[in-house]
This record gives C-alpha cells, sequence and structure tokens, in this order.
C-alpha cells in the first residue's frame, strides 16, 4: 500500500533512550532553539522512535544580540540542504549497524510552549510533503527543568496541508473551507517506552529493606534499649499557595500575542479601508462611463469599453491569514497553560478561603 493510501498513525511511542538524547540536547542548547531528526519504524497504528540525533548548526556568538539569529538559524535546519545531506548520511551509517533508520520526523524545542510559528509550519509541511505520516516531537525545556518532563507529538491536518498547498489563506477561501486556527496541528499521545533488557536491569536492582513490624516492649529495660526513631515530619509542600514561577512569563508571553494579534488586525482593517477606497473609485468611473456611453449612444456612436477599470485602477491584495491563524493557535497555547498553572493554586485558594476572607 502507498504512502498516500494507507492510514496515518495516530500514537507515538519513544524509547526512554530517546527523549533523555532530545533532553540532553535542548538543555545544552537552552534559550536557542534546538532540532534534529528522530528515526524509527511506522507501524498501522503507531510510529516508534527509536533514535535521534541533531541538526549541524553553525557556532556562533551567545550573546544576547545574536540569540534571535542564532534560534532563526537553527529552527530553519530541518529544511536546510545540509542537513538534508547530514540525514542521509547519518541513515546510511545507522544502516550499517543494523539500526532502524527510517526517517519518522523530527524534534524541536520550545521555551513555555512558544513554538507555533512560520519555521514550525515550514519545517512539518516540508517533512509531510515527503510522508504523511511524520511527527514534530516538541521538548518544552522550561517545564521540564521544574521535574514536569513535557514531550508532546503534532501533525498538520490534512485541510490545512491542502490549504497550504493552495496557498490559499484569504477570507474568502477559510470561510468556504471552514478552516480555523484549531484545525492547524493534530496532537499525538505520547507513550515512553522502555526496552526488556532496560526493564529486567531496573526489576533487578536492590530495593530498600520493608520495615518491620514494630513489636510492642516487654519491659521497661526494652524501652530504654530501643533505638529511638524520629517522628515522622508531615509534608508541608502540598499546602503552599505560593503562585507558579512560570506562570508570570506566560501570562507576559500570552500578553504579547495579544499585542501580535492587534497588529495584525489593524493591518487587515489598512486593508479594508483601501479596498472601500479603491471600489468607491471604481463605482464612480463606471457610473461616469455609463453615462458618457448613454450619450453616445443618442449620437448613434460607438460606446466605450466599460471594462477598461481593470487596467486604470488596482485593487489591493488581501494579507495572508496564517500569521494571525498561528498567532491565534499560539494565544490559545499560552491560555491552556495559564489554566493548568491556576489549577492547583484555584483550589488550594478555594480551600483556605474561610480565613483569607476578613471577619
Amino acid at each position: 500500500m502507498s504512502d498516500s493510501q494507507k492510514e496515518a498513525p495516530q500514537a507515538v511511542q519513544v524509547d526512554a533512550l530517546v527523549v533523555i538524547k532530545i533532553a540532553k540536547h535542548c538543555a545544552s542548547a537552552f534559550p536557542t532553539t534546538a532540532t534534529g531528526a528522530i528515526v524509527g519504524m511506522d507501524t498501522e497504528s503507531l510510529i516508534e522512535v527509536t533514535n535521534s540525533f541533531p541538526f549541524p548548526t553553525v557556532e556562533g556568538s551567545s550573546t544576547d544580540s545574536h540569540q534571535n539569529d542564532a534560534s532563526s538559524i537553527a529552527a530553519q535546519a530541518p529544511r536546510q540542504k545540509s542537513s538534508l545531506s547530514y540525514t542521509n548520511e547519518m541513515i546510511r551509517h545507522l544502516k550499517e549497524v543494523n539500526v532502524d533508520a527510517n526517517s519518522v520526523g523530527w524534534y524541536t524545542s520550545a521555551t513555555m510552549g512558544n513554538f507555533v510559528n512560520m519555521h514550525f509550519i515550514e519545517n512539518q509541511v516540508h517533512y509531510q510533503k515527503e510522508s504523511k505520516t511524520a511527527v514534530a516531537l516538541v521538548y518544552d525545556a522550561s517545564k521540564s527543568s521544574l521535574g514536569n518532563l513535557t514531550l508532546r507529538a503534532f501533525r498538520l491536518s490534512p485541510a490545512f496541508m491542502a490549504a497550504y498547498k493552495d496557498t490559499k489563506f484569504t477570507t474568502e477561501h477559510l470561510q468556504k473551507s471552514k478552516l480555523t486556527f484549531r484545525d492547524i496541528l493534530t496532537e499525538l499521545p505520547v507513550t515512553i517506552r522502555n526496552s526488556h533488557l532496560l526493564t529486567s536491569f531496573l526489576h533487578q536492582l536492590p530495593a530498600a529493606p520493608t520495615e518491620e513490624t514494630v513489636e510492642p516492649p516487654s519491659s521497661l529495660s526494652d524501652i530504654h534499649n530501643s533505638q529511638i526513631k524520629p517522628a515522622l515530619n508531615p509534608s508541608i509542600d502540598t499546602l503552599d499557595l505560593s503562585i507558579d514561577p512560570l506562570l508570570e512569563k506566560t501570562c507576559d508571553l500570552l500578553l504579547e500575542s495579544i499585542e501580535t494579534h492587534y497588529t495584525d488586525l489593524n493591518n487587515f482593517q489598512f486593508y479594508q479601508r483601501q479596498l472601500g477606497r479603491e471600489q468607491a473609485k471604481i463605482s464612480q468611473w463606471q457610473a461616469k462611463r455609463k453615462a458618457e456611453n448613454a450619450q453616445r449612444v443618442l449620437a448613434k456612436q460607438a460606446p466605450l469599453p466599460e471594462d477598461e477599470w481593470q487596467r486604470l485602477f488596482k485593487l489591493p491584495q488581501e494579507p495572508s491569514r496564517l500569521e494571525g491563524m498561528l498567532n491565534a493557535k499560539q494565544v490559545e497555547q499560552y491560555s491552556k497553560q495559564v489554566d493548568g498553572f491556576t489549577a492547583n493554586i484555584s483550589a488550594k485558594m478555594f480551600a483556605v478561603r474561610e480565613n483569607l476572607a476578613p471577619q
């Protein structure tokens, strides 16, 4: 069965060693974007990621003035010719040592979930043109640094791929196709797998000795001679009412995305005003030409052509709505993060609100 006809897998399974390699690469490159290729096996219902390797990057200055340039270069690496040649060479070497060497996608790092941009879309389009089952793994270094592993898998939806292929992101085509920012990405569930050898090793690790049953003392001397054990201290970490340290940064990024949305909205409104002015001029010209033709008909003269306005007037081109859709998708990502950060603290605040409320 050809690649274009078979059903795309709806789940991703990543080996634990691959997760460690991706985490190490992204952490070492932080805050610069890190990208790399993932290889494995593509079955009917599952994508198995068994190995990964980073793309080569150009060494440069690590100062803040060059940080954005370095991140941009790294974000474009998956679709560069040098990276493609490097990937083919690596796959050839992996085949020589009898390792899974089928390209199943790529991975990238993110900071606070800010991965929805044109670089991400263009990279994923490049991979899905080669194979519609290709996936993008997104590793969030900021969240993972707090002990909560954040690894997500995404694929572009077929509706978005069709619209991107035709480069039709105007208001008219979006209304006809009913394509919204929610239809851009499809998230796939990710599971982490340990090899049988590693699982056997973990089971053979020596476990801590179990606590024996405490026998009651038979005499006073037993109490004096027994070892005094400290009392169990209750954990009060779950009662901490402090705000999540990443919440403030997420709110700042959310405000920046909202400002970007308003900038895009102002640009579209400017286009609408320009279009309205040009259409008013065309209407005036057409009315004037019709009046002239009416006079020429009365004078038994040949009427003038009424389609010359297409040569005399040039309608402004509608800006692409793709940037606005991506920004809206990014706002949705930030909103979900804020909701997740505030869920636990809100429950605790409701639990202690009687003590916090003024008497």
